[in-house]
């Protein structure tokens, strides 16, 4: 039987865990661009993943059996629509699909029409509505750009006057450019975060275990919004009738309406979640692919072959189910100054020993090989990936690797997995 190849678009942590994934599971993968860390474990070609033909040029002409895009651009781009006329099964949504991440706004009135639980929002497109807006709130709402904006474009106001700033950047200060010339104010949710992933083939998904993530920069959930500072899985607030309500009242009634609309979602449905004190879910958004760094603990934590399913998923035959893994965790070790400036060109010294400790993976998000060794070249540097028999194995197992790694001014949050440790241990533990 033929080696299945893969076709990987993107270059940062995320594509590192899902090339590691499929090379481990057998494929021939190859990844555009990828980066010099992945290019440690596979091949890597310099096309860019948002160039639509150039994309298509390389999938048609290397032979591939599907093409897994990593980043939500190049999908809100229509790569997968250009893919399919090519021939090319793709493991992504279409430009329509991918609508429920590239605007917010799309998003929320596609939940209100299908009745899936999530907060109430009202856009805004104008100054001018933004005080009338923000009065229909008893207390500050979420401000969200309404389009991409690489996981930075919210802001969780603690006052109105925040609240109204954030959004007064945006609509005319020009914050994340065109993604921020409409604006979503939205309820503010209490309850616990958790992210759900599912792979879907247009009809039928398997789903993930539960993962957390960790956006603020700095411990005790303090600081800038960033793209993750770590990430655990299984995320115990997600127990097995949580897992069933998601899945009954959110992930089954979203493929529904896809398909009822004219959009079937065939790809990596990633939902992002409050559970209420009660464990009712709602939806706090969409993304439409593998989050990041939620991606490394989820693939490298697997305890069965994801090849099978990603073939499946491109040709509509999935059989539906539950993937089973084992507790993982990734600590991100970010640059000095990210997220607003961070440096490049420091010397990453530890590589080696920090891969050395039994358990771990480490993967590579903004990192360029040079003569003497590894430098940094973007915000978040590395995910330091452990697995374990059990959570806080795993966390132990990450910290000890993360020890290892050195780089002048680097940015470690010391208190991932906190939450779903205090969890663990039950009533009466304090969060840190």
């Amino acid at each position: 039987m033929p080696v299945p190849k893969i076709l990987i678009l993107g270059g940062g942590g995320r594509e590192h865990a899902i090339a590691h994934r499929l090379h481990t599971d057998g494929a021939e993968v190859t990844c555009a661009p990828g980066n010099d860390g992945i290019a440690e474990d596979v091949r890597c070609v310099p096309v860019d993943a948002t160039d639509v033909s150039a994309v298509v040029a390389l999938a048609r002409d290397g032979g591939f059996d599907a093409v897994v895009v990593g980043p939500e651009a190049p999908l809100v781009a229509g790569v997968a629509d250009a893919l399919a006329e090519a021939g090319v099964p793709c493991l992504g949504p279409s430009a329509a699909a991918a609508r429920l991440e590239g605007s917010k706004a799309f998003a929320k009135a596609f939940m209100e029409r299908h009745e899936i639980p999530t907060a109430r929002a009202v856009t805004v497109s104008s100054v001018a509505d933004l005080p009338g807006a923000l009065r229909s709130f008893d207390a500050p709402p979420v401000v969200k750009a309404d389009g991409l904006a690489a996981g930075k474009g919210v802001v969780v106001a603690e006052s109105f006057e925040e609240a109204e700033a954030a959004a007064r950047a945006c609509l005319e200060g020009g914050a994340f450019g065109r993604a921020g010339e409409r604006v979503l104010l939205e309820e503010r949710l209490s309850g616990e975060e958790a992210s759900y992933f599912v792979l879907c083939d247009g009809t039928r998904f398997v789903g993930f275990a539960p993962a957390q993530d960790h956006k603020r920069l700095l411990d005790g959930d303090r600081g800038p919004n960033t793209g993750g500072m770590g990430a655990v899985v299984p995320a115990p607030v997600v127990d097995d009738d949580v897992r069933r309500r998601i899945e009954e009242r959110i992930v089954e009634p979203t493929l529904a309406g896809a398909r009822e609309e004219g959009f079937p979602y065939v790809g990596v449905l990633f939902v992002g979640l409050m559970i209420d004190p009660h464990g009712d879910p709602y939806v706090v958004e969409f993304n439409v692919r593998f989050g990041d760094p939620e991606a490394q603990p989820l693939l490298f934590g697997l305890d069965v072959p994801l090849l099978p399913h990603v073939l499946a998923a491109v040709r509509g035959a999935l059989r539906p189910g539950t993937l089973p893994g084992r507790p993982a965790a990734t600590v991100v070790v970010a640059a000095e100054g990210y997220p607003t400036s961070p440096r490049k060109g420091d010397p990453i010294e530890g590589l080696e020993a920090a891969a050395a400790v039994p358990g771990v993976k480490v993967f590579h998000a903004g990192t360029r090989k040079m003569e003497g060794g590894f430098v940094t070249a973007g915000g978040r540097v590395l995910g330091v990936c452990a697995r374990g028999d059990d959570l806080p194995e795993a966390l132990a197992t990450a910290y000890r690797a993360v020890d290892c790694i050195r780089i002048p001014g680097m940015q470690v949050r010391r208190d991932i997995g906190a939450r779903a440790l205090a969890r663990l241990r039950g009533p009466g533990h304090d969060v840190t």
